[in-house]
């Protein structure tokens, strides 16, 4: 292909899984599949020894994922001989027992609870007393408890005040770690690190905080991903520093030591459960760690505990840039890795040797001549401050009457990352720039900056999106009469209060974005209750503010042409929100086209509806723009 042929939308999203949680279990290789081109079914895939051929795990009907906090993740765990998944059809826990040398399944797989109104997620397998130990959702709150691999009703651990989950256990089974947070705050606003002693008969005693902050702590600290690296030595990821550092706590002493203070993130915002920014091999930590919105893989070398000098990062040569589920055993890593020209795969590195392969989750239809790279983009956004983005140049270079898409990322607490996106490949083939803005807010950049957001959800973001586009414009790089904006979920709600609230944008499309922070507010799911409280205000009190951050309140002031995409399955932005947005930008004579999609939810799983947005988006604005 040339750099001037068009990319399909078939190529961009047609049979492309998106692989999940890869993990290492020793010398086997497990990780889930996503694939759109099964109606968005997840399988789990294992393959043992570096040279055996992957098997599919879960064929067939079987459909692996979480429906806790409503996002999931963490829906399968590991040990040994013992496999245990959560399915979609009945929300309940699985086993399954594996040959210990081959990993191919012994008999079938048998359920160990019945189905219920609850739901699993972010388990461990304690081996030593033969039980699977993580997070129930039911009746509207978590607990921890414990379900023995031979089958039977959950055993109650502990019962937070509200969210737990990230439960680790140490390598002796004496102590079990994990992670708390309470409404109104999310995970990465204010959280605890608890930390319990496991009795002998498999009860919790002595649960107690030991970092992070609670609701009434006057700094707001939040911890990510405890990681044990030996019976009484325990690292997570902390931000009382203003940055996710790593650092390590003697659990015996109570002595907590700083290893890596750096102007660098080494977490990541919990949206789902099973992420992992940092591994531990039995002898080596190896992390992730994010400066200026890139990824870097390193070593981090220890001291010893009780002296207090920080650890050394050793960086770990190899090509990508963009990184996230790290797990690792026995001198090797595996990492979901890509770059600005390879796509999502599995990365296996081999620590003594420093050898790699990468395994994409598909080969790239595009070749590396033909593939716009992303230039970091530094521009005074909102109230002057320094903001960053990536800008990918269309095909053929960018010029004065270039077409401009901004796309501004979903949460709000998220990131545009650097990884190859082919979605942005389709419009750059088309003649298109591209500007992925990591507006005030994002992660990757720091807590100061994540806390730009705070209370200004509608006007940060939006400032910083207009900001991007207008520097483009003024460096000659797109034309002011051919901006569009797009986003999904929080990023459909910045493009459309983009239009609202700012005179430069074209056209825009929104996928099951939030038009109505009042109804989402009054509304939302038990994961998100209270996150409006932190982005616009506390709700009802701040109910003036909602209505002038809102669309829907303001689609009079939408001048410009507007596509939008609902799930009609979506519990997290209800059907009915597009339904209103778009009912009055057509009252007041604007050009709309909405697209609903049955058995979809908030985020598109299948093929062939992703390949329908994607064509609908660009032949909406191609329309429109006149191109």
């Amino acid at each position: 292909m040339s750099a001037w042929e068009p990319l399909a939308a078939a190529a961009v999203v047609g049979r492309i899984p998106v692989v999940k949680e890869p993990r290492l279990s020793g010398d086997r290789l497990l990780w889930l599949e996503q694939r759109p081109h099964e109606q968005g079914r997840t399988t789990l895939m294992l393959r043992a020894g570096s040279a055996g051929t992957a098997i599919e795990l879960t064929p067939g009907s079987w459909n692996l994922r979480s429906r806790v906090h409503e996002y999931g993740g963490g829906v399968y765990a590991i040990s040994g001989g013992d496999l245990v998944w959560v399915h979609d059809g009945d929300r309940c826990l699985w086993h399954l027992a594996l040959d210990p040398d081959s990993g191919a399944p012994l008999g079938e797989p048998s359920r160990l609870l019945a189905p219920g109104e609850r739901a699993f997620a972010d388990g461990l397998i304690d081996a030593g007393r033969r039980r699977w130990i993580g997070v129930q959702e039911a009746g509207g709150r978590d607990q921890l408890v414990a379900v023995p691999l031979e089958g039977g009703e959950p055993l109650l651990l502990h019962r937070p005040a509200d969210f737990c989950g990230y439960a680790c256990l140490s390598p002796d089974g004496r102590q079990l770690a994990w992670v708390e947070w309470q409404q109104p705050w999310m995970p990465w606003e204010r959280s605890q690190l608890w930390l319990a002693d496991v009795q002998a008969n498999g009860t919790l005693a002595r649960a107690r905080p030991v970092a992070g902050s609670g609701p009434t702590d006057p700094q707001p600290i939040s911890v990510f991903q405890p990681l044990w690296i030996a019976a009484d030595q325990l690292v997570v990821a902390c931000d009382a520093s203003g940055w996710w550092n790593l650092q390590r706590l003697d659990t015996g002493s109570g002595h907590w030591q700083p290893l890596l203070p750096m102007a660098a993130e080494f977490a990541m915002p919990q949206w789902v459960f099973g992420m992992a920014t940092s591994a531990w091999d039995g002898r080596e930590l190896i992390a992730a760690a994010c400066r200026d919105g890139t990824w870097q893989l390193g070593r981090v070398n220890l001291g010893p505990p009780a002296v207090g000098t920080p650890a050394a990062w050793q960086p770990i040569d190899q090509p990508f840039d963009d990184l996230a589920g790290l797990s690792a055993a026995a001198g090797r890593l595996v990492a979901i890795a890509s770059n600005p020209i390879t796509p999502q795969g599995l990365l296996e590195l081999e620590l003594a040797s420093g050898s790699w392969r990468h395994t994409p989750a598909a080969a790239s239809p595009l070749p590396a001549e033909a593939i716009s790279q992303p230039e970091p983009l530094w521009f005074a956004g909102h109230g002057g401050a320094s903001t960053h983005a990536w800008y990918y140049p269309p095909a053929g270079g960018a010029s004065p009457e270039s077409a401009l898409l901004v796309k501004g990322h979903s949460g709000p607490t998220g990131m545009a990352r650097r990884g190859l996106s082919l979605g942005i490949q389709f419009w750059t083939s088309r003649g298109w720039g591209v500007v992925d803005v990591n507006y005030g807010g994002s992660t990757g950049f720091g807590r100061a900056y994540r806390e730009r957001l705070d209370g200004q959800w509608g006007v940060v973001d939006v400032g910083d999106c207009a900001a991007a586009a207008s520097a483009l414009i003024a460096a000659g790089r797109a034309s002011p009469e051919r901006i569009a904006i797009e986003g999904g979920s929080a990023g459909g709600f910045t493009a459309l209060a983009a239009l609202c609230f700012t005179e430069g944008f074209r056209a825009g499309a929104s996928r099951y974005g939030v038009t109505d922070p009042s109804a989402l507010a009054r509304g939302s799911h038990r994961f998100e209750a209270r996150y409006l409280d932190g982005l616009i205000g506390p709700w009802p009190e701040a109910q003036a503010t909602y209505e002038a951050r809102s669309p829907l309140a303001h689609a009079d002031r939408i001048r410009c042409p507007v596509i939008f995409f609902q799930g009609l399955e979506d519990a997290v932005v209800p059907p009915e929100q597009t339904e209103r947005m778009a009912a009055a930008l057509r009252a007041n004579g604007i050009a709309v086209e909405v697209h609903r999609f049955a058995g979809e939810g908030h985020g598109f799983r299948s093929s062939a509806v992703q390949i329908a947005v994607l064509e609908a988006t660009e032949a909406f604005f191609r329309h429109h723009f006149g191109l």
